[in-house]
């Protein structure tokens, strides 16, 4: 009997080593869920989620909306505050013109002036007195007062008379103004002090 008929087909032999061999088919249906492990690893590893990321981003304009709003009010003031220095320095100006007319008025009484002219000057500063008080501004007649260094300017220190305390005021002056609760210009004032020798 010859040998040779007792082979088998080349085609049939590859097809039995296959069938032979399952192990491949597992091993290559184990390299799915080894990347998907894989995948899980790296997700579990510290990488911020969306979650994480939107809230810091929220916490970021969160913080700087209220920068912007500090520094609109900050802005704010500072346009106050020069708003508020260019119109005193105006109203200043003013108060020196009100002054040399209250000097001129005061002088012409003592002159024989016509009576129209007083009348006039009289009414300019009448208008000029009511621009300030519109402008929340009074004068200040301190005499008799306590002296108060935010208010008063003392120009002179004499012995205080009998009746008055040390420390008061006793005569002004230069009448000084005020703007609301803060000083404009210094009332120009006398002081009364403790006679020497008293022991005050």
């Amino acid at each position: 009997m010859n040998p040779m008929t007792h082979e088998e087909p080349d085609s049939r032999k590859q097809e039995r080593e296959e069938a032979d061999a399952p192990g491949e088919t597992a091993a290559g249906s184990d390299a799915v869920p080894a990347l998907e492990g894989e995948d899980d690893g790296a997700a579990g590893s510290g990488v911020p989620s969306a979650a994480e990321d939107l809230a810091a981003m929220r916490e970021r304009w969160l913080r700087a909306e209220a920068d912007l709003q500090n520094f609109r009010r900050r802005a704010r003031r500072d346009q106050d505050e020069v708003e508020r220095l260019a119109e005193e320095r105006v109203m200043l100006e003013l108060i020196a013109a009100l002054d040399d007319l209250e000097r001129a008025l005061a002088a012409a009484q003592e002159e024989r002036v016509p009576e129209a002219w007083l009348r006039g000057v009289e009414l300019v500063a009448g208008r000029m007195r009511e621009t300030l008080q519109r402008r929340g501004v009074t004068a200040m007649l301190p005499e008799g007062e306590r002296f108060d260094p935010r208010f008063h300017e003392a120009m002179l220190e004499v012995d205080a008379p009998d009746g008055v305390e040390p420390g008061s005021i006793v005569q002004v002056v230069l009448k000084g103004y005020r703007r609301d609760d803060r000083p404009l210009r210094a009332a120009r004032v006398v002081v009364a002090r403790a006679p020497a020798g008293s022991g005050a």
